[in-house]
């Protein structure tokens, strides 16, 4: 079964960003005058706070005229940024890194959500966890004949770190030889997989989780990013210097607030922003909100240790030259002044 998200979905995969940013013209950031604010965002479940400040009118309240743009993956964003057509950004943590590192004048001014991600495993494989700890993955390989199979979106994305994360720092295997991993681009294709038994578990955000759980899937949540690492993020707010240096990002910074505060005390209200804006039915994203998965945020600090180990892997991997410090990465006088 499809589900309707895949329309407008998440399609790409962190991993590519690297190659699309050099070749991407990447200059000085902060395109457009401050009488408008073009703001690039992407119709995933990470970005919810921008449906709700459009849905709500709450970006009628900045002194500026906004221009949404939508994107359809991190390095089409990065490309739009170093190219001067972005001012703001509503993306993931590791392109957010990308833009910093090749030298554009932008800093992280608000998360989006904190700890969004699960790693989901065939029950069975639970069962054999109970008994064996992490050896579970050698039984299953002599029980089925093969390794383990997660599926989760290209190297480099935030699924990808926490899986080999919580695989190779928690769990203390090898994730190159324990189990295989498979890049899947989007998460439509997840499900999809996860459906067709292509793969035994993976590393995902909503709505996958509530999806299987709706279709009595075998592949269940096994581990939440809480359990794995604290304060994991996932999708940031970018801003260009000139927006941060200007009283609009304040304001735009302080209409985020009365989204994720929007989230919190109306759910239902959101799930209709879900499904105007994403393409998620209703009953289905109103199901989702309830998912331990579902911690929407404005204050950055929130993210901040988990930010860290991404700025590692990020290096480690080759898209970020430099290894980025939290204070490279994140203005958090903006958030405060308000």
């Amino acid at each position: 079964m499809e589900f309707d998200f895949s329309r407008r979905e998440y399609l790409g995969g962190l991993g590519a960003a690297l190659a699309t940013g050099s070749a991407g013209c990447l200059g000085s950031g902060g395109g457009g005058s401050l009488e408008e604010l073009t703001v690039a965002y992407m119709p995933i479940y990470p970005d919810l706070q921008y449906f709700v400040m459009e849905g709500e009118g709450y970006l009628g309240e900045i002194d500026a005229e906004i221009d949404g743009r939508e994107f359809t993956d991190g390095p089409a964003i990065v490309q739009a940024y170093g190219g001067g057509d972005v001012d703001v950004a509503m993306f993931g943590i590791v392109p957010s890194m990308i833009v910093i590192d090749r030298g554009i004048p932008a800093q992280v001014t608000a998360a989006n959500i904190v700890e969004p991600m699960g790693i989901m495993a065939d029950e069975e494989l639970q069962s054999l966890w109970a008994d064996h700890g992490a050896d579970a993955f050698d039984v299953w390989a002599d029980e089925h004949g093969r390794r383990f199979r997660f599926g989760t979106f290209p190297q480099g994305s935030v699924p990808d770190v926490l899986l080999r994360y919580w695989l190779g720092d928690v769990v203390g295997v090898d994730p190159e030889s324990a189990v295989d991993i498979i890049e899947i681009n989007g998460a439509n294709a997840v499900w999809q997989a996860i459906a067709g038994g292509e793969i035994d578990g993976t590393s995902i955000m909503e709505p996958v989780p509530t999806i299987a759980a709706e279709e009595g899937s075998d592949v269940t949540m096994f581990r939440t990013a809480s359990e794995i690492m604290p304060g994991q993020p996932a999708a940031v707010t970018l801003m260009s210097d000139a927006v941060r240096e200007s009283p609009l990002a304040a304001q735009f910074v302080e209409q985020h607030v009365r989204a994720t505060e929007f989230i919190a005390d109306n759910p239902d209200g959101t799930a209709e922003h879900v499904e105007s804006g994403i393409g998620m039915p209703a009953e289905r994203a109103r199901r989702a909100l309830d998912s331990p998965l579902s911690n929407f945020v404005t204050d950055p600090r929130e993210i901040e240790s988990g930010t860290e180990v991404f700025a590692e892997f990020a290096h480690d991997n080759g898209q970020i030259d430099e290894q980025l410090t939290t204070e490279g990465i994140f203005d958090y006088d903006v958030y405060d002044s308000i």
